[in-house]
């Protein structure tokens, strides 16, 4: 077969290649394979369903600036204060938009197993990592980890009393890891000594710097010696969040 051909065929076939991807897309019910507006509006559907003042409250937002811009330009005979307006309703939606969608968003998956994972996520990225269910039991209480510049935090979702036990126990176990390495418990929920879901995260990043950038790998390394040394996870078989569109449409906001 010509060169030329080979070519063509080969374009051909990346071509077919990319326009099914395209149609899986479309047609995928995963939010993650979805664009931002449409992942966008999917989260503004969800939580206009669940939280009545949504509505109201963003369109507030959007309207009253633009409404202030629209008379200001009007006394002031100038088209700049309409569209200065504007600018400053849409930032008032979107921000009202994601307050409202993030409260709505951690009620929905408040008390479900692996719920964390919400929170863990609006930590930065950079020198903090996390692990999901290092540990749990067929109750369905699990344990996360979080390593990062507060040394490290053990999470727990379930029954407060059977998790703080768990918490007990593997508080011993990550101490002796490494002396002056601060471990920190805590037990997921709205109860008095808990920490709320949507709490979670500004809970953890406020807790005292204890650790250099440079110790963490060290910790890390020691810590999946730990891990290795465990018996395998029993999985929750309960519901477990989802929030992939949700997450994606609020992540850096």
């Amino acid at each position: 077969m010509p060169k030329s051909q080979r070519a063509k065929d080969l374009a051909a076939q990346q071509k077919a290649a990319a326009q099914a991807e395209k149609l899986r897309k479309k047609q995928s019910k995963d939010p993650s394979d979805w664009g931002r507006m449409r992942q966008m509006a999917h989260v503004f559907k969800l939580t206009a369903k669940e939280d009545k003042p949504f509505l109201a409250i963003v369109l507030t937002g959007l309207l009253v600036p633009w409404a202030a811009g629209g008379v200001a330009g009007w006394l002031l005979s100038s088209w700049y204060w309409p569209l200065l307006g504007l600018l400053a309703g849409l930032t008032g939606f979107l921000g009202l938009f994601t307050w409202r969608a993030r409260k709505t968003n951690f009620r929905r998956f408040a008390g479900q197993p692996g719920a964390s994972e919400l929170a863990f996520r609006e930590l930065p990225k950079k020198g903090w990592s996390t692990s999901l269910v290092i540990t749990g039991n067929r109750h369905q209480d699990v344990l996360h980890r979080v390593v990062g510049p507060v040394g490290i935090v053990l999470v727990g979702e379930g029954q407060a009393g059977r998790v703080r036990q768990m918490l007990e126990a593997e508080a011993k176990k990550h101490q002796a890891i490494r002396h002056g390495i601060p471990v920190t418990t805590i037990v997921v929920g709205e109860a008095a000594n808990q920490v709320s879901l949507a709490k979670l995260a500004s809970h953890i990043k406020k807790l005292p710097k204890a650790v250099k950038a440079t110790e963490l790998n060290e910790i890390k390394s020691r810590l999946q010696a730990l891990d290795a040394a465990r018996p395998r996870v029993p999985i929750p078989r309960g519901p477990m969040p989802n929030p992939k569109g949700a997450r994606q449409a609020l992540r850096g906001r």
